[in-house]
């Protein structure tokens, strides 16, 4: 049997208690690590769950699929993803792999970033599609996620906007080498995501009664949310440049310009501006 395990959010005490039961009984436990992480570390993982962990980075997972799958025709094998399993599409392509080996697949489902959102207050019912934003560089901006954004503000919608990470990422100058190197870790920020959608706002140039973004517009950052060390913090767009939420995971939500009375109420607390007035 292969086995998806979804860790939660937070700590190692978020996994279920089905979860961690079949953790303990698998032959092999692989821990991916580069579609998110998780703040308390692989050791803290360890130490709770009582046994090794196998790292999975994106080259195992996406070019040594077979290695992970290998033997859960006869034992159980698991692999872990920090939120809940279908939170990315490698984890879906990995049960589809399985599944055409005749291996048996079991999914266990856990908090994700998709839900845990509704902590600001902002009810699920009322997002719309979510977008990815990626890290710029001086050769490559992409735009394209805008467009998502204004078609959720038009029809009234929250955007939850999920920040890029970098982990384990080669250098262009080894690509081209025998021998990888790679990148230091990198984590995007509500800081820079502001930066670049306020780039892509002066760049449009539309006017203020449009659907779009604006740097007047309120948005809402969060941070490692589901850990103790949460924050959130409701402003303008424009404002959200300068902010800083302290270490990763970051991620921003546009809210619609038509909030529901419980929303602003349960919002304000987290608000550096009225917004009754917004």
């Amino acid at each position: 049997m292969f086995y998806i395990i979804g860790l939660g959010l937070g700590d190692p005490e978020d996994i279920t208690v089905k979860g961690l039961n079949i953790i303990k009984q698998c032959a092999r436990v692989y821990l991916e690590s580069y579609t998110s992480i998780l703040s308390c570390g692989q050791e803290k993982l360890e130490e709770f769950y009582g046994r090794k962990l196998i790292l999975a980075d994106r080259e195992m997972v996406e070019q040594r699929a077979d290695e992970i799958l290998q033997g859960s025709e006869n034992e159980s094998i698991a692999f872990l993803v920090v939120g809940d399993p279908f939170g990315a599409t490698t984890h879906t392509d990995l049960l589809l792999r399985a599944k055409e080996k005749g291996i048996n697949t079991s999914v266990v489902h856990n908090a994700s970033i998709m839900n845990a959102v509704g902590c600001c207050g902002l009810q699920l019912y009322h997002f719309g599609e979510t977008v990815s934003i990626p890290y710029w560089d001086d050769n490559w901006k992409p735009d394209s996620f805008y467009e998502k954004i204004a078609a959720n503000l038009q029809h009234g919608l929250h955007t939850l906007c999920l920040l890029d990470i970098k982990v384990k990422e080669p250098t262009l100058e080894s690509l081209m080498k025998k021998k990888r190197e790679y990148m230091p870790p990198r984590f995007m920020s509500v800081s820079e995501a502001a930066d670049q959608l306020l780039a892509i706002v002066a760049n449009k140039n539309e006017p203020e009664e449009g659907h779009g973004l604006s740097e007047k517009s309120l948005v809402v950052g969060l941070a490692r949310v589901g850990h103790e060390s949460q924050k959130i913090l409701a402003c303008s767009l424009k404002d959200m440049k300068d902010v800083d939420l302290g270490p990763p995971l970051h991620s921003l939500i546009i809210p619609n310009g038509r909030l529901h009375p419980l929303e602003t109420e349960f919002l304000q607390q987290f608000a550096e501006l009225d917004l009754q007035k917004s």
